[in-house]
């Protein structure tokens, strides 16, 4: 009599997040990422990604990992965005280069660092300073609390703004289908997208939820920055801006480790403290129609081959056509055929061959420090 495996033995096996038109997802060292294009066909672009943790364990331990997860995913983040982005515009006549797509990332990443600084770090110190000085008091560790509410309130704005936009909104159905596609998948229901659709489109694990944590867990190290820090230095605030710079990856680390812990314990304890960071996603997710969940399902088979071995990756490979001449194959040059309409039935899922143990998700996939045999870990 075969064995029924228990119900969580697919968890953190996968993450991902959502790109323009589509959705990476990573299974172990395996990246794929599937766009829908213009006339309906899906194009996906396999990569492989290997953690600098696999190569040097002492970056494995506690917190450390965290910070490590934490940017690699920032430059898989861009360049999984870049490549998306570069997939959409080769179908235009009059698509810019390689070369622009990339000075255009950089400098889009340098001005989001800048405006993150800016937003999170240094205007909240400098308000609660102003409301101190208004009323003649001093706030003390409430200073703390205070510009922990400020941070975020400025993250919900951003969030209620930018999901206004159509492109945006668009992005954020795409953020549901990843969401959708890894629920169902975990939960062991065949993978197909009126099955996905049955599921929910929040997620302990997601990049939202991961943010959420690190603003929760910054008023905790803002208060005790308070306590141990002299007056003249919290009054300095390019000063204490800096201090918080420097502390901030202990922020990073704590957040992660948490965020693994809630993606594999079900019970009342995380619940209570991922509850912020699910409604959060009520913003950054939006329900997907079954197009956009074939996408995601798409990239979730062909990264994680182990567990799908009969998906044809042939049909929905897509060649960028700067290869194309390398190649000397002419019909890298015209758009993938449509994905198969049927996705083959799940099968128990084994871990991927060479599994990492971590990455939001979407921000945003994280690894954790278990024994080689053990699931890896993956964020969204």
């Amino acid at each position: 009599m075969r064995e029924k495996k228990p119900k969580n033995c697919r968890l953190n096996q996968v993450g991902g997040q959502a790109v323009l038109e589509g959705v990476m997802m990573k299974a172990g060292t395996r990246t794929a990422t599937a766009c829908r294009l213009p006339n309906g066909s899906i194009a996906v672009i396999p990569n492989e990604f290997v953690s600098v943790r696999k190569k040097h364990k002492i970056l494995n331990i506690p917190i450390v990992r965290g910070v490590v997860n934490f940017v690699e995913m920032l430059i898989l983040s861009m360049k999984t965005l870049t490549a998306s982005a570069e997939v959409a515009a080769s179908e235009e006549d009059d698509a810019p280069s390689k070369s622009a797509f990339a000075a255009v990332s950089v400098v889009a990443t340098v001005l989001g660092v800048l405006l993150a600084v800016a937003l999170f770090l240094f205007l909240p110190k400098v308000a609660v300073a102003g409301i101190e000085t208004l009323f003649n008091v001093s706030l003390g560790v409430w200073g703390a609390v205070i510009e922990g509410a400020i941070k975020i309130a400025f993250f919900l704005i951003y969030l209620v703004l930018v999901s206004l936009m159509p492109d945006i909104r668009r992005t954020f159905e795409y953020h549901g289908a990843e969401h959708k596609s890894i629920a169902c998948y975990e939960s062991g229901d065949e993978l197909t997208p009126a099955n996905a659709k049955k599921h929910t489109r929040f997620h302990p694990r997601c990049g939202t939820s991961f943010l959420f944590v690190m603003l929760a867990l910054g008023i905790v190290i803002g208060v005790l920055l308070r306590i141990f820090l002299p007056e003249s230095v919290i009054g300095n605030h390019l000063l204490y801006t800096g201090i918080r710079l420097l502390v901030l990856p202990l922020v990073v680390g704590i957040g992660f480790e948490y965020i693994m812990f809630a993606g594999k314990h079900d019970n009342i304890v995380t619940k209570i403290f991922s509850a912020p960071g699910l409604w959060f996603q009520r913003i950054t997710t939006r329900e997907p129609d079954e197009s956009q969940l074939e996408v995601a399902i798409t990239a979730l088979m062909y990264a994680h081959i182990d567990a799908f071995p009969d998906f044809d990756r042939e049909a929905v490979t897509y060649h960028p056509k700067e290869n194309a001449e390398d190649d000397g194959a002419e019909k890298a040059e015209t758009p993938v055929e449509d994905a198969p309409a049927e996705t083959p039935k799940t099968p128990d899922a084994p871990a991927p061959e060479a599994a990492e143990e971590g990455l939001p998700s979407e921000t945003d996939s994280a690894p954790e420090d278990a024994p080689a045999e053990e699931k890896p870990d993956e964020t969204l």
